[in-house]
């Protein structure tokens, strides 16, 4: 082959590969994966509060939809022919900030999602969850039925404050390829890593009008003041005021009574998602879906990691033909 036919061939349009987000929440893996490069032709969930979120700030269709009906589940998913379904299960059952007790029923969704990819079998997966999954039964469960239908798999636990979030965020990402070898992603998913961590003031500079904040902590034994030189805690989708017992703590970085809670937009600033991602609703339900979400930023690595990955392999066998 020649190389000026060579150069013709990376001249052509790059194909805009298509996804479908389950458990899309407001939209945080949807946004980050639009910004990655792919086209994402729908949204399913089964919380509306997020679903009419979601709705307001993409142009495809969301739709409520159980997806723990795996069978309607497949016939709605199947209509779009996507190359790649992505999707964050429910976590909350098992997640540090719970009680980690999959016998709650929302662990199960994991093995849904699995039953629901092996039956499609698009090309690739992307599988995103807390990073104490990797202890539960379900998620074994769920492994072993991507491994039968013949997905090779890249498992890998991202910090998202070294993936251009301010916030120490740790989450495990499953990468299933179909017929593809184990820890095919590997390389790529490292390759980006920042050598340190990105902090608040990295991210949003002095826009916040505040040095430190207050998040409220898992127990009052443990502290509670942050300051924006440093990259947020996990944002949960919980949030609480000031508590007016609250005494501070010897690592707080300044005295409570100089601070106050991040609002809720402040908070979604911190999970990467834009000034002008719209967010509305009761407060408690703008907490847990920004909350629940996967940062902008972090998805937006995993997939642009995955598109240099699928770019690398469709070259490869183009310039081998």
């Amino acid at each position: 082959m020649k190389l000026n036919q060579i150069t013709a061939k990376d001249n052509r349009p790059k194909k805009r590969y298509k996804v479908v987000d389950l458990f899309c929440g407001c939209g945080g893996m949807t946004l980050g994966l639009e910004k990655a490069g792919f086209k994402v032709l729908a949204g399913f969930d089964n919380w509306k509060p997020a679903i009419d979120v979601y709705g307001a700030n993409f142009q495809h269709p969301v739709i409520l939809l159980d997806l723990s009906d795996v069978k309607s589940a497949i016939i709605e998913i199947s209509k779009f022919t996507p190359d790649i379904i992505v999707g964050g299960p429910p976590c909350q059952d098992f997640s540090t900030a719970g009680l980690q007790d999959e016998s709650k029923g929302r662990a199960i969704l994991s093995v849904c999602y699995s039953e629901i990819i092996c039956s499609i079998k698009p090309q690739y997966f992307i599988m995103e969850n807390v990073a104490a999954i990797r202890n539960t039964k379900s998620f074994q469960l769920a492994i072993n039925n991507f491994r039968k239908v013949g997905y090779g798999l890249t498992m890998k636990t991202l910090d998202a404050s070294y993936c251009g979030v301010p916030q120490i965020r740790k989450r495990m990402f499953v990468i299933g390829g179909l017929n593809s070898v184990d820890d095919f992603l590997k390389q790529e998913l490292e390759n980006k890593l920042s050598d340190k961590q990105m902090s608040i003031f990295d991210y949003l500079g002095n826009t916040l009008g505040i040095e430190n904040y207050f998040r409220v902590p898992t127990n009052y034994n443990r502290r509670a003041v942050y300051s924006i030189y440093e990259p947020s805690m996990t944002i949960r989708g919980v949030d609480r005021p000031v508590p007016s017992g609250y005494k501070g703590h010897p690592l707080d970085s300044a005295p409570v009574s100089t601070t106050r809670n991040l609002t809720p937009k402040e908070r979604s600033y911190i999970q990467t998602f834009p000034k002008d991602f719209k967010f509305f609703g009761g407060k408690s339900d703008m907490n847990t879906m920004i909350g629940n979400a996967v940062p902008v930023n972090l998805a937006k690595y995993v997939g642009e990691a995955l598109l240099r990955y699928i770019e690398s392999e469709k070259k490869y066998n183009d310039e081998s033909c």
